[in-house]
């Protein structure tokens, strides 16, 4: 599973068994759609899974993140992520009072 960062500042996560070789196809514009329109790009995070289900399955989950959610995980700062799981939305705040 891996993380991009393109040319336009957001993040693109995907999966894959050869992370040099995708990355290269995200590159020369043989990639997603959103890459393609936003090179370059830069590999900025990756876990490594046995099992490509497993990969996807994670990819997915943070596909769901907050752009600063990503972020934090980017900077290696997990004590950021449980504040930055947290809704923010003004009904959320209002049934917590």
């Amino acid at each position: 599973m891996y993380i991009l960062e393109c040319a336009n500042g957001l993040y693109y996560t995907g999966s894959t068994n050869d992370i040099e070789r995708r990355l290269s196809e995200h590159q020369n514009g043989e990639g997603a759609n959103f890459t393609k329109k936003n090179l370059p790009v830069k590999l900025v995070y990756f876990e490594e899974f046995n099992r490509i289900d497993e990969a996807y399955y994670r990819e997915k989950q943070i596909q769901n993140w907050s752009h600063k959610k990503k972020k934090a995980l980017i900077e290696s700062k997990p004590q950021n992520l449980h504040d930055l799981a947290i809704c923010q939305n003004k009904s959320h705040f209002r049934n917590r009072e």
